[in-house]
Order: C-alpha cells, then sequence, then structure tokens
C-alpha cells in the first residue's frame, strides 16, 4: 500500500488535501460562529431595524400601501405580511455587507492575513469564509422570523412551501455575502466602509420589491424606478422568498439569484488572486499565493 502511495504522490496528496479542506472550512465556519455567539448587541442591533419596520411602519402604512390579490397571494393581505420576506432580505443584506467589514479587518490585520497564506486554494479558503457568512445571515433571518410569529404576522412557514422559502434565504445568503466578498476587494481602509456601503445598501433596497411591488412602481408612472428594480439582483431574492413561502413558481428569480452568485464569487476570487487580481491586494499584504 505505501509503496503505491509513493509511486502515486498525487493520489496520496489528494487523500490528504480533502480532509484538510474539509477542516479548513469546518474551522472557519466555527471561528465566526463563536464570534457571533459571544457577540449579543450584534444579533440584537441586527433584528432591531427589521423589527422596527415590521412593527411601527407597516403598522403606520398599512392602509396607505394596500395590496391586491396578485401572486403569489390568493387573497388580500396586511401590508406587514407583504414586506415580511422583504425584511428577511434585509438581514441578509445587512450582514452580508457587514461580512464586507469583517472580511476588509481580517485581511489586513486579523486571520484572514494567515489564512490567505494557507497552502489551500484561494477560492475553496473564500468559499470556507462565505459559508460562514451565509449560515450567520440564515440563523439571523430565522431569528427574525421567529420573534414576527410571535408579534402576530401570519406567515407560512411550517410547511413543505416553509423548507422551499429556507433554500431561497440560503441562496440569497450566498449571493449577497459574494457581494460581500467583492466588495471588500476594493476597500482599501475601514474608514471608506460607510461611504461604500451607502452607494450599495440602500439603492439595493430600497430599488427593490422589499417595501412594495413592481405593478405600484409602474402603475404611479417611476418607470426608472421600475427598471432599475427589475435588474436588482435584490429583489429576485425577495421574490424567491416570497414566491417560495405561497409555493408559486418563482420565475426567473432563482436563476437570477445563482447567477449572480456564481459571477459575484468568481470576480472575488479574480480579485484576491495577487497575480491577476485588481485592488493590488499583494503590494497592501492581502496574502501570498
Amino acid at each position: 500500500m505505501s509503496s503505491t502511495l509513493a509511486l502515486n504522490p498525487t493520489a496520496s496528496g489528494a487523500r490528504h488535501g480533502v480532509p484538510h479542506a474539509l477542516q479548513a472550512l469546518r474551522a472557519i465556519v466555527m471561528r465566526e460562529l463563536m464570534k457571533f455567539l459571544q457577540q449579543t448587541g450584534r444579533l440584537v442591533s441586527a433584528l432591531v431595524r427589521p423589527l422596527l419596520w415590521l412593527a411601527v411602519f407597516a403598522a403606520g402604512f398599512r392602509n396607505v400601501f394596500g395590496i391586491a390579490i396578485v401572486e403569489p397571494y390568493d387573497t388580500y393581505i396586511p401590508y406587514e405580511v407583504y414586506i415580511a420576506p422583504g425584511l428577511v432580505g434585509m438581514v441578509l443584506l445587512f450582514n452580508g455587507m457587514q461580512s464586507s467589514l469583517a472580511m476588509v479587518y481580517d485581511r489586513e490585520m486579523g486571520l484572514m492575513r494567515l489564512l490567505l497564506t494557507a497552502p489551500l486554494p484561494r477560492p475553496w479558503l473564500l468559499f470556507c469564509k462565505l459559508a460562514a457568512t451565509a449560515l450567520l445571515s440564515v440563523i439571523q433571518a430565522l431569528a427574525f422570523v421567529a420573534i414576527a410569529l410571535l408579534i402576530g404576522t401570519e406567515l407560512p412557514v411550517f410547511t413543505l412551501n416553509g423548507l422551499h422559502a429556507l433554500g431561497a434565504v440560503l441562496a440569497g445568503a450566498l449571493m449577497l455575502g459574494a457581494l460581500g466578498l467583492l466588495l471588500s476587494v476594493h476597500i482599501k481602509q475601514l474608514e471608506n466602509f460607510a461611504g461604500t456601503m451607502n452607494f450599495v445598501i440602500f439603492p439595493m433596497y430600497f430599488l427593490s420589491t422589499a417595501l412594495y411591488p413592481l405593478w405600484k412602481l409602474q402603475e404611479s408612472g417611476a418607470e426608472w424606478v421600475y427598471q432599475a428594480a427589475r435588474f436588482n439582483p435584490f429583489t429576485h431574492a425577495v421574490e424567491w422568498i416570497r414566491f417560495a413561502l405561497y409555493g408559486k413558481d418563482p420565475g426567473m428569480a432563482p436563476y437570477v439569484v445563482l447567477g449572480c452568485l456564481a459571477v459575484f464569487f468568481a470576480l472575488a476570487c479574480w480579485g484576491y488572486d495577487p497575480q491577476r487580481g485588481f485592488g493590488q491586494l499583494a503590494k497592501r499584504g492581502g496574502g501570498g499565493g
């Protein structure tokens, strides 16, 4: 057996490589999870914003934004039911962007500075970071849904459709986490983070169907807003969650979300390649190959 491995070092390296890669995945995910569990204020701050919209704004706007009987709904619904998937998307969006800030810090002076020099493929290390970000996003989204149910928001989550919606939440978390990775390539200093995020978070959120349906935008004559929302990948993430909850066909939404996930992650991997990537990470100490 040993002579066979000696004659075939590639096979031996592959056998050692897979456990090593899985160990790295487990270590990075567990590190992020343990860090999150030690920062209770992080969960609270992540939930305050969407719960404020749900408990205060939805009550105030209930009579302003009437939701007609359109897909995926079979009857008239209150405004808080309509915006609940959008608020889940808000949780995913803000955590994905917060991961970008954490990545900038880790890359410059934290653990990722060391991990990016590890003898593992860089795309795999970035995927491990992405998996950890998506896991935390899903945990926060589920915590928000639980509180929304407790305060009386009627959502069909305890059904088979709820499992489909959970898959949509995970896909949306991965897409927005990949976008955060991509943005971290360009953010050179932590001081630039707030300005960069203002040009990403708010346009993505407000130019979407998180708070109002597409047909209302078109009906009101806001054509440019309607077109921007149509091509916004965040819109498709929210619509996938919304349609999945009610067992309706989400159309092109899954393809758009998964396609954007692949594009964002591929560009992030390219950007973190010190030989080819933009951002000149190698010159800033972003790790060697």
